[in-house]
């Protein structure tokens, strides 16, 4: 039977790597009833990382879902990698919760990814609450954690949950709503040593507590305080609107602080209830109220792969309940999708589902047709849903079979990793002739190779890919050209004279008929285009292809018998590269915006090593806790393997986002040898 929508609490868990993620879920199963222990992540038994890959490496790889029934609540949780070479993941994820818990170790306090996380957060409006986890580790210290916090993140960090004690001495936790203590999970009484820095905490929360609603701050101001219903009340609507970031600790490894946790889920993580913004098939947009009583929709938020069970398609239900045997369309291209069974899950295990509400997340299986960011919704009701914001990938390879039987066997098992992991991209580079695959980072990529050399038994090799030059032109030139063949019967004959003129850089191409008195008919000129586009395929220098240049043809000579759209064609490709050669050829660069974030201690070392790679920094600004955002330029020649240069830089601590920007002139020997390794590249095409 399907949980009402005020009832259900879609929690995303996100942070750094090794805070404890998969542990703490595992706890959270086990206070849940759902399964009889908590197993360890080295065991390679736990719920949450259930692929063979997370087995072997022990990590998290892939967002998992599992949920608990707790205080009359379903709390879906999904279990996030804390890797950023998965970051697609953790934006899948952050599409279909309504609330963050972001696990911080109170040994280390905050890091690069949580930092990262936390500006997600804040772009997405998205509520949040902070799980110190970790209290039992030899340095753990709760209050140097919110002190981090509240430094880096300038928000109102509020304690709920505060430890009794840490490292070796901590006991448990004290829940500052009711000032209840639990020690060995039994309530105990608050220890005496603590009472007074409960009673500090306790009028603290209450006071952040009754910011969340006007009536909270009334009766606050009429009685001095608030009863721990109107606590509760205040800290859901305070975290909602992001006026208070409430904090509760735990130690999963060791079973403390958990249903406190639960507890805390309950009664202040939103529910899914509100408005989803949507279009109409016409592109206008429109909203959907989040409850069963509307037309049915849902969204596909990832898609997976099963040996045994074929695809697997995650979906959120917006709007309506989802059933079995429900009839749906595909926004995407109007076709129905027959239903026939829906799921909800407990990490690989699907449970049968009677029905889902709004609001609620479930499986779909062996739907062929289904893709990730696909909307389905009930056949007179359509509606499109926005598709996942994911970052732009920043780590490429070349690739090949080293068997060329096995090059299609290759490329289809990539293509199924496509349609699971949308930040992973094949491209084919035309100008260059290679396969290229992109990912987060070289972690990322290296483990769907592994996945692929296992799966498929075949061998591929790998490479820096080569660049994508461009070539322009930075002068003014003109020539003349006499296409001219006898062959028996008819010839060929076309004269053409064209002007070329450099046009702002990211215009690509203009082509204009200058042509007066008719030296050359109306019916030849598109031919002459035709020919100036094609000699645009391969420039003169190293064949790259050419940007930015005007064309002009400016007169012309055809024959009444011989001549031909294919004769001036070719006549025109010849005048095009002729007036390349005279005005003044340069090759183009792509140059990229470069981010990185590094700890302080190794901003010089990665500010040389910009310097070394040609880099122009934009700008460098501190954004709390020792972390530097640095913003550069840099040719995208020098960041082939910048995943794996900023790794060795910085310990792996290192982070960085890459899109390309801009094409820039280059010259002198930068240029020669791009021209080398282009005629090398050739000469070995043509051994081939």
């Amino acid at each position: 039977m399907s949980v009402p929508t005020r009832s259900l609490r879609n929690v995303a868990f996100a942070g750094h790597g090794s805070t404890g993620k998969t542990t703490l879920v595992e706890e959270l199963l086990v206070a849940g009833g759902v399964i009889p222990k908590a197993e360890r992540v080295e065991t390679g038994k736990t719920v949450s990382d259930f692929t063979e890959e997370e087995i072997a490496r022990k990590i998290s790889i892939h967002t998992s879902v599992t949920h608990v029934t707790w205080k009359d609540c379903k709390i879906n949780i999904l279990d996030t990698p804390g890797s950023a070479d998965f970051v697609g993941e953790v934006c899948a994820a952050l599409r279909v919760t309504e609330s963050v818990a972001l696990l911080v170790g109170a040994d280390v306090g905050v890091q690069i990814e949580t930092i990262k996380l936390w500006r997600r957060l804040t772009a997405m409006s998205m509520p949040r609450f902070v799980v110190v986890n970790k209290m039992e580790k030899e340095r753990a210290d709760f209050s140097r954690c919110v002190a981090d916090l509240a430094d880096k993140f300038k928000a109102n960090f509020v304690p709920v949950v505060i430890p009794i004690g840490a490292g070796a001495d901590f006991k448990g936790v004290i829940d500052l709503v009711d000032q209840k203590a639990f020690i060995d999970g039994k309530e105990a009484a608050v220890p005496d040593a603590m009472k007074k820095e409960v009673e500090n905490a306790r009028q603290k929360l209450v006071e952040s507590a009754a910011e969340g609603e006007d009536t909270l701050i009334e009766k606050f101001f009429a009685d001095g305080t608030l009863t721990p219903d109107e606590v509760r009340r205040g800290l859901a609507g305070g975290m909602k609107s992001d006026k208070v970031v409430p904090v509760v600790c735990t130690a999963a490894l060791t079973a403390v602080g958990i249903k406190s946790l639960l507890d805390f889920i309950a009664y202040a993580a939103p529910s899914p209830e509100g408005t989803a913004k949507g279009k109409t098939p016409e592109g206008v947009e429109t909203t959907r109220t989040v409850s069963d009583s509307e037309p049915a929709s849902c969204f596909i938020y990832k898609t997976a792969m099963d040996q045994f069970t074929g695809k697997i398609s995650y979906f959120k239900v917006v709007s309506g309940k989802i059933s079995p045997d429900a009839d749906l369309v595909s926004a995407r291209d109007g076709k129905k999708e027959k239903i026939t069974k829906v799921y909800a899950c407990q990490g690989k295990k699907l449970e049968d589902a009677t029905d889902l509400s709004a609001g609620d997340i479930g499986i779909f299986t062996k739907s062929g047709s289904l893709r990730t960011n696909d909307t389905l919704h009930a056949p007179d009701t359509p509606i499109v849903y926005p598709p996942l914001e994911l970052p732009t990938p920043v780590h490429s390879l070349a690739i090949s079979a080293k068997a060329k039987k096995d090059e299609d066997k290759m490329n289809q098992a990539m293509q199924k990793i496509m349609e699971e992991d949308l930040t992973f991209r094949v491209t084919y580079e035309k100008e260059t002739k290679e396969t290229v695959i992109s990912g987060m980072g070289e972690l990322h990529i290296s483990m769907i190779l592994d996945k692929i050399r296992e799966n498929q038994k075949i061998d591929m090799e790998t490479k820096i890919p080569r660049v994508a030059y461009r070539e322009t032109i930075q002068g003014k030139a003109d020539a003349e050209y006499t296409h001219k063949k006898q062959t028996g019967g008819h010839g060929q004959y076309a004269k053409v004279s064209l002007e070329v003129n450099p046009i702002p850089r990211g215009e690509r191409y203009k082509f204009t008929n200058a042509i007066f008195g008719g030296a050359i008919s109306r019916g030849y000129v598109p031919g002459v285009e035709k020919g100036v586009i094609e000699a645009m395929e391969a420039g003169v220098l190293a064949g790259y292809p050419v940007v930015d240049v005007e064309a002009r043809v400016v007169d012309g000579k055809e024959h009444p018998v011989d001549s031909s759209e294919l004769a001036f064609k070719l006549a025109a490709r010849e005048a095009f590269r002729e007036c390349m050669r005279n005005a003044k050829p340069v090759l183009l660069e792509p140059v990229c915006n470069l981010t990185v974030y590094v700890d302080d201690q190794y901003l010089g070392a990665v500010l040389s090593d910009l310097s070394s790679k040609r880099g122009k920094v934009l700008g460098q600004v501190p954004i709390g806790g020792g972390i530097e955002e640095i913003k550069a330029q840099v040719p995208q020649a020098e960041l082939m393997h910048y995943a794996i240069d900023l790794k060795a830089l910085t310990a792996g601590t290192g982070s960085f986002e890459l899109e390309f920007d801009h094409y820039s002139p280059i010259s002198g020997k930068i240029a020669d040898d791009v021209i080398k390794a282009a005629q090398a590249a050739k000469a070995e095409e043509k051994k081939d």
